[in-house]
């Protein structure tokens, strides 16, 4: 866990990088700089986190297609099975070369390392019931190719990092506007919690919470 991380009052990592992609700047400026845009807000606070999840995504057995996949879905943007190609692993990696460049700004001798095992046990298995739990709604919000996200949300928890998975699958959520009810929104703040998350990386506003109907 990356100290600081709840002092960071927006989402962060490479679920929070979806969303600057999707904000009006982006037929204004190339991916690469929004993505140095990102890594030096906070005075360069955001470049370790964002680091930490694309060494953790390029280091697992994740088919590269599969991340192309969640980088689309966490982005709001349309399935296409054609544009989820070969390049994800790529993109990855200009993550990596910016964010490291961005550290090195203000530590010259900094050098990338893997990151830490990723947390397991029961923050796992939670994450993992509310991806399950609510892939009925994001299947028919996300419409064609709702059912390959969830399986791509699923991967991610199991074979790369459950921390990074309820992330993403919040970040699903805010951009297909999937409603959650009041009792599952209370406790995805309880996850955010355990995670050591500001309460704003759970609901910057936009996740959508309705009454509980029982």
């Amino acid at each position: 866990m990356t100290a600081g991380r709840q002092d960071i009052w927006v989402d962060f990592g490479l679920s929070g990088l979806t969303k600057w992609f999707a904000g009006p700047w982006v037929g204004e400026a190339t991916p690469e700089e929004i993505v140095a845009g990102a890594a030096d807000w906070g005075d360069g606070a955001y470049a370790a986190t964002l680091l930490e999840d694309a060494l953790r995504l390029l280091e697992s057995p994740l088919p590269t297609r599969v991340i192309g996949l969640l980088w689309r879905a966490a982005t709001g943007l349309p399935y296409d099975p054609d544009a989820v190609g070969p390049d994800g692993r790529a993109w990855l990696r200009d993550i990596v070369r910016i964010c490291t460049g961005r550290i090195r700004r203000d530590d010259p001798s900094f050098t990338p390392v893997p990151p830490g095992p990723p947390v397991d046990g029961p923050l796992k298995e939670a994450v993992l019931e509310e991806i399950r739990g609510a892939a009925p709604a994001v299947e028919a919000a996300v419409r064609s190719g709702g059912a390959e996200v969830v399986a791509a949300l699923e991967q991610v928890v199991v074979q790369a990092d459950p921390d990074l998975g309820f992330r993403l699958f919040l970040r699903v959520l805010k951009a297909y506007l999937v409603p959650v009810t009041e009792s599952r929104y209370q406790w995805y703040h309880e996850l955010g919690e355990r995670f050591g998350y500001h309460e704003l990386v759970v609901d910057d506003g936009t996740l959508q919470s309705v009454p509980d109907t029982d």
